[in-house]
């Protein structure tokens, strides 16, 4: 049995302005439009009416002609208008393209204004904020819960944040803090020297890297290494939709992955905080024998005089509070990534951008309220 014989595709132009297609629009009619879709000329900033109450039969790929055909004379054109389409044709149109069925051209988005910029910047940044808020919130509820209920807390992943965000910190932390104690002695010796002020080195690198330079750059140095791997963890984990497979289990993601973090790092962050006092301290040292002929016996006894134990707790008690800033951020930003694997790297950033900066408008409060309280 013969099959029944198909009509081609065919456009006919009868002005200009106006296009009627007939026949099929099928894989098996379509061998012939090419020919007339390339000597298809239309006028430039017009409306073009397309006509499609003679199309036969039109399939997916007759669709996807037609779709390119309608693109072509959009950009050529810009106004389209299809008319008589049937139903059932129109809605596969839809399916291929849903675009595709738009009466007219898309308009042109007039180039924000940097008023509306910073507009969009602030709403975005408020709305971050309150977000924030509310995930602080949700951290406390469930630290209540924990508490109300000492089950709850999760020992092993504790210890093993308490271990990759303290212990496997030491090295970089005591480098980095023993040559600050270097630089910050170095550039003091030329001043005290000028005035035969050799002894009070033991002052200016005492105070200066107990209760400042200690705790800031610790707090900077985790907020790199750590904040940034616990935003990049939770956001691999939302991205591979692990976050709702915990959710299906019945377990908390906040008790799992939030919680121990942030009593890791508060246990953690006040230790590196001591060593760093310790090594910057030695560093000072080091360099006031070699500028300034400050032997460790004088310095020693001189930093015993200076140094109170006021100040000591003053750098120490401010690492809890960046260590809760600086885990909160990073597991925020994780929880918020959203997409692939370059959303992940986003927000990783953003984690630790906003962790330093929180964390040194913390260390300037700190110095508001100490100022106040004459500590």
């Amino acid at each position: 049995m013969n099959p029944l014989p198909v009509v081609p595709a065919a456009i006919t132009q009868s002005t200009p302005e106006a296009l009627a297609l007939s026949g099929a629009w099928t894989a098996r009619g379509l061998g012939a439009i090419g020919r007339q879709l390339d000597t298809l000329a239309v006028p430039a900033r017009s409306a073009i009416v397309i006509d499609g109450s003679r199309i036969a039969a039109l399939d997916t790929a007759g669709a996807w002609v037609l779709q390119k055909l309608l693109q072509r004379l959009r950009g050529e054109a810009g106004v389209v208008q299809v008319r008589e389409l049937r139903p059932e044709f129109a809605r596969l149109l839809e399916v291929v393209d849903p675009q595709t069925m738009d009466q007219t051209a898309p308009p042109a988005r007039a180039p924000a204004s940097t008023l509306d910029q910073v507009g969009r910047s602030a709403v975005a940044a408020g709305a971050q904020a309150i977000a924030l808020l509310g995930f602080v919130g949700e951290i406390a509820v469930a630290f209540a819960g924990c508490v109300a209920r000492p089950a709850r807390f999760r020992w092993r992943p504790i210890l093993y944040n308490l271990r990759s965000a303290g212990f496997d910190a030491l090295p970089i932390v005591g480098l980095l803090s023993f040559l600050l104690g270097i630089v910050v002695a170095y550039q003091g010796a030329d001043q005290l020297r000028q005035y035969g002020a050799n002894i009070f080195i033991a002052d200016l690198v005492g105070l200066s890297m107990l209760r400042e330079f200690a705790p800031l750059i610790t707090a900077i140095i985790i907020a790199g290494r750590s904040g940034s791997a616990y935003a990049a963890q939770i956001g691999t984990m939302s991205v591979t939709e692990e976050i709702d497979a915990l959710r299906t289990l019945g377990i908390a993601p906040l008790d799992l992955l939030v919680l121990p973090k942030v009593l890791a790092l508060s246990i953690a962050l006040p230790l590196l905080t001591v060593f760093a006092d310790v090594l910057g301290v030695f560093g000072g040292m080091l360099m006031a024998r070699a500028q300034l002929g400050v032997g460790f016996g004088e310095f020693l006894d001189r930093f015993v005089k200076a140094v109170s134990v006021t100040a000591y707790l003053v750098g120490i008690c401010k690492a809890p509070a960046f260590a809760i800033i600086i885990a909160v951020i990073g597991c925020f930003q994780g929880f918020r990534t959203r997409g692939g694997a370059d959303s992940v790297g986003r927000q990783t950033t953003r984690s630790v951008v906003q962790s330093i900066f929180l964390v040194i408008v913390a260390d300037a409060l700190f110095s508001v309220a100490f100022s106040a309280l004459d500590l």
